[in-house]
């Protein structure tokens, strides 16, 4: 078992007391700050607003071909193709890949519903398996495990939860050995590298990606993007997501309304240009949190929350060669305080979410698939414990200080 408490490289930051001043309760902390980062691209944003509302050409066009030449670059991917959501992305792409009724795809029960909303919308049955402990995302023996019993598995969906990438070696082995196709939801993870330090996104048949506004890299509003090394299935989700119209009025398939529109590609690719430095700075917080709970008796994940020490997991680290973007910074706590220590965050204005309440065998639009409490006991476990922290790069030092010894005082009292 790891020792709690054990402190990096960097300066050590012990925990007192006596740090919690009065006039902590002062300092505001949201959960994401999204004016802090519009004041410090202002000057770029509002002139390409101003030439996409001059032009008049919102629904596709340069800017969005722009854009998905940009992202596609990013990603390494050869192709990056753009719609409405990151939800559509994920119905786009399995049905580029035929997924369709009485067909099955296995996915982690632990993630956001629109990784399963998205299979069920397109007729199939969501497959549900449980997530590392450590990593929260897909554990690729549950995977295999899961074959066993069901014979229509058409694909795999990993998801690259919190901003780290999942054990995309392991789970494309079992998709060989499987003869199915691998669609990597990226929603979280842009800019996240695995191992090799290669893209999310590059691996699978498709990766999809979200550009909500509260993404690492988001929008002034919804949208997506779907990428690809694979020409037809560029081609054929160009078609889908466009009615599955080419040429114009011409529809070779049923596909849906989903476009990115010009004023979000606009945005986005201004944003792009700055994405690796702020992933830098949610780094750069994430090493701080990480050495401040260390020094005050915590652990990281890969100790269970009730085997010593301060009861308080941090992320477990990325391995080497890999890059964590942190699109969400995910502590553990016991769960009999976990919501009585939300609360007191909550009183020092600070702000924090859980994600997520639920895993999605649990939900009671997903009942219908007769799954039991029990059946996935780490993704349950870890829906009862965890919180996320501000983690966003404008974040001061002041403000940083007070979430953790806030943090840190809430625990120390309640457990």
């Amino acid at each position: 078992m790891e020792l709690c408490g054990r402190v990096g490289l960097m300066h050590p930051l012990p925990y007192n007391r006596a740090m919690t001043s009065a006039t902590a309760t002062d300092i505001q902390v949201p959960l994401l700050d999204l004016k802090a980062q519009y004041a410090t691209i202002r000057s770029e944003i509002e002139p390409v607003v101003r030439e996409v509302m001059e032009s008049q050409y919102f629904i596709g066009g340069p800017k969005v071909d722009d854009l998905e030449r940009e992202t596609a670059a990013y990603c390494t991917t050869s192709h990056a193709i753009g719609c409405a959501n990151g939800s559509d992305a994920i119905v786009l792409a399995l049905q580029a890949l035929d997924v369709g009724p009485g067909d099955e795809v296995i996915m982690p029960t632990f993630t956001f519903f629109a990784t399963a909303g998205s299979v069920h919308r397109l007729g199939a049955k969501p497959v549900f398996v449980d997530c590392d402990p450590v990593t929260y995302n897909l554990c690729p023996a549950s995977v295999e495990k899961a074959f066993a019993g069901h014979k229509k598995v058409k694909a795999i969906l990993p998801v690259h939860l919190f901003g780290q990438a999942a054990n995309m070696d392991a789970i494309l082995d079992v998709a060989t050995k499987h003869k199915v196709a691998v669609v990597e939801d990226c929603a979280q993870a842009i800019g996240t590298q695995d191992v090799h330090g290669t893209m999310v996104g590059s691996r699978g048949a498709i990766g999809t990606f979200s550009f909500f506004p509260s993404k690492n890299l988001g929008g002034f509003g919804d949208g997506g993007v779907m990428t690809t090394n694979n020409d037809a299935l560029a081609a054929r989700l160009k078609r889908l997501r466009n009615h599955g119209m080419e040429p114009k009025y011409f529809h070779h398939e049923i596909g849906m309304n989903s476009r990115l529109d010009a004023l979000q590609a606009a945005v986005l690719s201004v944003k792009l240009r700055h994405l690796d430095a702020w992933s830098k700075g949610r780094q750069r917080n994430a090493a701080w949190y990480d050495q401040f709970f260390a020094a005050a008796g915590a652990c990281d994940s890969h100790t269970m929350v009730d085997s010593g020490g301060l009861p308080i997991r941090t992320p477990a680290p990325a391995p080497k060669g890999a890059r964590h973007i942190y699109n969400q910074y995910v502590v553990r706590v016991p769960s009999k305080i976990r919501d009585k220590v939300r609360d007191a965050l909550t009183a020092r204005k600070i702000g924090t979410e859980i994600y997520y309440p639920l895993s999605l065998h649990q939900q009671k639009c997903f009942a219908f698939l007769g799954y039991q409490e029990g059946a996935f006991p780490h993704s349950e476990r870890a829906a009862g414990e965890v919180i996320a922290l501000p983690i966003y790069p404008e974040l001061s030092e002041p403000q940083r200080r007070h979430v953790a010894e806030s943090l840190v005082e809430a625990v120390r009292r309640l457990a």
